[in-house]
């Protein structure tokens, strides 16, 4: 099945979970764990060996929707189509890439930190980005800044975002989701803790309904 951009971001609220996976055997009982919490839009981070392999293992899991980050290079996005991965997600944009993110047959999320990368998206028919590092380039005062110029660009901060904050960020007008790599701690993937993981998930979608 093939997402448009803004379908994804809407699916993924309130967050989408930002995962750098090592293990392949992690990636479906993880992937379950999240879907159990309520998360079923997923970020594996192309940081590690694994995360193809992940990715494509991920999608075996009914009711997800799996995509990678960390797109750095145009020939990411042709390994990425070839596995089926249901978009793709860079941490910043190049012209190059911008151009091949329209080219490809996935949905491409770029990332911006400031007004002028905007803008060279939004001349190449970008209306959705990524903000990052979103907390380090101005948090929520800098998305509500951006929305009195730039009112129909929807975002998804990602980047020093936590449990503490990451309802703020929802909060405003041009925020569809969060990005969180907090909802799955590096130690309780390690020890393979899916209970706490699910619960991580289910805490932020209940913060998320309270907000």
């Amino acid at each position: 099945m093939t997402y448009q951009v803004q379908e994804i971001l809407e699916r993924a609220f309130p967050v989408m979970p930002v995962l750098a996976v090592s293990r392949v055997e992690d990636a479906v009982p993880l992937a379950r764990a999240l879907k159990a919490g309520g998360l079923t839009v997923l970020e594996v981070t192309l940081r590690t060996s694994a995360a193809i392999d992940v990715i494509a293992e991920m999608k075996k899991v009914d009711g997800i929707i799996v995509g990678a980050g960390t797109v750095t290079r145009v020939d990411q996005l042709k390994q990425l189509e070839a596995i089926g991965a249901d978009f793709a997600i860079s941490p910043g944009a190049t012209p190059r890439l911008l151009e091949a993110g329209q080219q490809t047959s996935m949905p491409f999320l770029p990332a911006i930190a400031s007004v002028s990368e905007m803008m060279q998206g939004l001349e190449m028919g970008y209306e959705h980005f990524k903000f990052f590092p979103a907390a380090a380039s101005g948090g929520v005062s800098a998305l509500k800044a951006f929305a009195g110029p730039f009112p129909d660009v929807q975002f998804c901060p990602t980047g020093g975002i936590s449990v503490n904050d990451f309802t703020q960020y929802l909060a405003l007008p041009n925020v569809v989701c969060v990005g969180g790599s907090w909802i799955v701690p590096a130690d309780a993937l390690n020890q393979g803790d899916w209970d706490r993981i699910e619960q991580l998930a289910r805490e932020a979608c209940e913060l998320a309904k309270q907000s």
